[in-house]
């Protein structure tokens, strides 16, 4: 993930963010439904995702402790 990405991440709302969380969730799910078929190409792509879910969590996390 790139600098400007990360940003961009940073500058999104509480609720941007539970959203995009969810939609990664899902994405995950799929993938590793997909992993379990032998359908999945790209193995690197659920390592991704969950370290995208957690700068999401970290930053919802920030956000939380800020608004206290």
């Amino acid at each position: 993930m790139k600098k400007r990405d990360i940003q961009a991440l940073k500058n999104k709302s509480l609720e941007e963010l539970q959203k995009l969380f969810e939609d990664n969730q899902e994405k995950l799910r799929k993938l590793s439904f997909d992993l379990s078929t032998s359908k999945l190409k790209n193995i690197k792509e659920i390592k991704e995702v969950k370290r995208l879910n957690a700068r999401i969590l970290t930053f919802m996390n920030q956000i939380k402790s800020n608004n206290k």
